[in-house]
This record gives structure tokens, sequence and C-alpha cells, in this order.
């Protein structure tokens, strides 16, 4: 799944680590069109910030050992995750919905507990080979759509990340001066060019790491609520999940109609929790994309955005089912929209605010003004919101609002 998989690589490290066999697949378009391009669709972002790279890898892993498992008559799988983190729970509720007869063993979960550091020591004195050292001691996951990095001196909540934590993205400092315009082409929501180029998935998004990266795109620094109930400081880079975000919600804007937007971005954080939850593999998220995919027919045009020190600014949209008519929204000559209709439409939306301040008074602050008529100066608290005197005390004769009883 890695952006640059070099899998002769992969496969002599594991025959060294001591595998009688090893099967290296390179499974990145399908991850990118069946894990990826649903999840930028939904706009799922966990915490509003994650594009949830690593959670949406592991469904697919645990879907091909499970695969290889069944092929090959094996009754138990493993994996490497601890005890304490978000993949064992993605890696065992997997593997338990697509084979539930097969046992999951995590050593590391299961019998073998190791602090990072033992672990170093471990792998070191047995030959075994990892990039990872106690001087820098990160856990790093990667995959095409983004590489996280936590562990080490990362957790300490307080401290800038090293320079040596990133590796696809630039500096602010370092990133170039002058800025990059990208277009981006979408079809019913899935990314398919970059500026004059119709691109295949895969190259697609190593180009926009590559460009995002160059400068400076995608680093992500939060305090992360994990589903086993612990705060977690977690980095990330992931230029083109970043870009490509921003780019797609810049398009819905434009082409979906205000309800579908609002109720749409509850459905994202829903979304984004069943994949951080590792319930990919759920009737509620095959249900969620149904919904999804039924609000991306229009989501069909162009993005154009400005890369710069960091940013990744939407700049220009174009769509030919844009919901944006500048003959309604012009303040200029040419405007179509009916001025006097407002006046209705506000009396009928005010009309509920009205009737409540009339039978049971207005919710009002402390005043805001002085008696010599100079703004009041308070600190910060010293206001408090609270249900003022009924300005149509006979507006119900005999009822009195619970609110209101002394």
């Amino acid at each position: 799944l890695g952006s640059q998989p070099d899998l002769d690589a992969i496969r002599n490290r594991a025959l060294v680590s001591g595998a009688v066999q090893a099967i290296v697949l390179d499974a990145r378009r399908p991850f990118i069109e069946r894990f990826c391009w649903p999840a930028l669709q939904a706009s799922a972002l966990y915490q509003g910030q994650y594009p949830l790279a690593t959670a949406l890898g592991r469904p697919l892993i645990a879907q091909l050992l499970v695969e290889v498992a069944i092929r090959d008559g094996a009754t138990w799988v493993a994996h490497g995750s601890t005890g304490k983190g978000n993949d064992q729970v993605r890696f065992d509720v997997a593997v338990g919905a697509l084979a539930p007869h097969l046992k999951v063993l995590a050593p590391l979960r299961d019998g073998m507990s190791m602090t990072r550091e033992q672990e170093i020591g471990y792998a070191r004195a047995r030959g075994l080979p990892i990039e990872v050292k106690p001087q820098s001691p990160y856990s790093i996951d990667e995959n095409l759509w983004g590489r996280s990095i936590e562990a080490g001196v990362l957790e300490d909540a307080l401290l800038k990340p090293p320079e040596d934590a990133f590796l696809w993205t630039s500096s602010v400092d370092t990133a170039p001066a002058s800025a990059a315009l990208v277009e981006l082409s979408f079809e019913h929501g899935v990314p398919t060019g970059i500026d004059d180029a119709r691109l295949a998935p895969v190259p697609l998004v190593a180009e926009l790491n590559r460009l995002g990266g160059l400068h400076g795109v995608g680093r992500i620094d939060m305090i992360e609520d994990r589903f086993v109930g612990i705060k977690s400081r977690e980095v990330y880079e992931a230029p083109a999940a970043v870009i490509l975000h921003a780019a797609h919600r810049a398009l819905e804007d434009m082409v979906l109609d205000a309800e579908v937007g609002r109720f749409k971005a509850s459905v994202a954080a829903e979304y984004a929790r069943l994949v951080y939850q590792g319930r990919w593999f759920t009737s509620h998220r095959r249900d969620l994309d149904t919904y999804v995919k039924s609000t991306q027919g229009a989501v069909s045009g162009t993005v154009r955005l400005k890369l710069h020190k960091g940013s990744a600014q939407v700049i220009g949209r174009s769509s030919p089912y844009s919901l944006y008519r500048p003959q309604l929204a012009t303040y200029s000559s040419g405007d179509e929209f009916d001025h006097q209709a407002a006046v209705g439409f506000i009396k009928l939306v005010g009309l509920p605010v009205r009737t409540q301040a009339a039978v049971q008074g207005s919710a009002v602050t402390e005043p805001l003004l002085e008696d010599d008529g100079h703004v009041v100066e308070v600190g910060p608290g010293a206001l408090e919101v609270r249900l003022a005197e009924p300005v149509l005390g006979a507006a119900v004769p005999g009822v009195v609002h619970p609110n209101l009883r002394r």
C-alpha cells in the first residue's frame, strides 16, 4: 500500500526475519479505488482532521490476510499490533467479520508485551532489519494515502515535532517561495485528473503527494481520541488526501443542496467514526455508502488550488451542475433576486421567536450600556444569560411559565 513499494525488499525482509514463505502483493490500486475514494466521497475526516490513512488500510490488509488463510487452509492469523492501539481492534474485528472461524494472535498484546525500547533491543539482538533507533524511536505507518508518526519525543504534546520525523513534506521554512497552481478534475466525486492530464488513481495520488509535499502541504498535528479510551498525540503527513478533501469539499459546496450538505456533514462524521473504529465490514457502513453515492451524481467539475508554504487554498471551481447563480447572488446590475419576497420570508422565519418573546419573555444578557451611555466594562465570564421578565404578563391569563416562577 506504500507510496514507493520495493516488493522484493519487503519479501526479503520477511524471509530474513524467519518467515517460511512471503506473499507480497501490490494492492495500491484497490486500496485507493475501494477504500480511499469512498471515504473521500463521504468527506470522512476523523475529528475533522485525520484522513484515516492507516484506518483505511487495515480492512484491506485484513481481507487479503483472510483470503490467503482460507486458500491455504490456515486456522490462525496474526498481526503485530500492541494492546493499547486502534489497529488491534481493526484487525480483530475485520477478521471476525470476514471469517469468524479463524483465530487471531497478536504477540505484542497476547503475552509478549514490551516497551518500544525493548522491542528495538529484541530486534537488534536477533538481527532483524528495522529502521528505528533508540535516539529516534518513532512508530511509523505509511501507505499511499498518508504517513503516521508517533511515539518517541512526540509523546511530549508541547514539543514541536522535529524535522527528522517528516519524510514526505517540506517545512514551511524550506518550501519553495513561489506557489504552485493545480487544477483537479472530478467525476461523481472521484478525482480523475490533474491539470490537463487524465490519471489513474495511483499516479494521481502519488503526484499530489509529491507536489503537495514539496510545498509543505499535508502536515497534521493533533490530539486524537483513540477507540480504546486514551488520548494520543498523532502526527501525520497526507499531502494528497488534504488537497483532495479540500477540493472535493469546494465542489460539493457548489453543487449540493443546502439540506443535503448539512445532513451529509453528520454522515461524514459517522462514516469517519466507523472507519476509525474498525467497522468497515458492517452493514451500517455499506448503508452509509449507499447514501453517500446518491449525493455524488452532480459532484463533477474542476477545482483550482494554490499550494504555498503549507497551505492548500481553493481559488476557483467550476461545474456544469453548479447551483451557484451569479445573477441571483450579485449586488450589481442584472440582479434577478426578488428583494420584496424577503419581507414575507423574514416575517415567517421570525414568527416563532416573536411568539415566544411575547408569551415567555426574551432571553437577554446583562445590559451592554451604562446609564451614561458608555459600554459596560466587564471581565471574562461576567455576562450571564437569563430569562427576562415576561413582556406581556397577561398574554396567557392564569398561566405562569415554569421558568418565570419565583
